[in-house]
């Protein structure tokens, strides 16, 4: 019973440990943000914090993608 429930335990927090990340395309100015989170508004626009610059950005347009942790580290550097 205990190796099962360390099992759990062990599986609980690998998942945790499993990141997303984001490059969100703003097609108005061409520009590209970075970041792990997403919060979507009720009029359809996306919020997140911009890995790169700091700042809490809102699109109300946007092209969103998942991309891998080397592309988002490269990216944020």
């Amino acid at each position: 019973m205990r190796i099962i429930v360390a099992a759990a335990v062990g599986l609980a927090l690998l998942s945790g440990c499993a990141s997303t990340y984001y490059a969100i395309h703003d097609p108005s100015t061409g520009r590209t943000y970075y970041t792990r989170e997403i919060d979507r508004t009720r009029t359809g626009a996306v919020s997140f914090h911009d890995e790169a610059s700091g700042h809490r950005v809102t699109l109300q347009s946007s092209e969103i993608r998942e991309v891998d942790r080397r592309a988002y580290r490269r990216a944020t550097r």
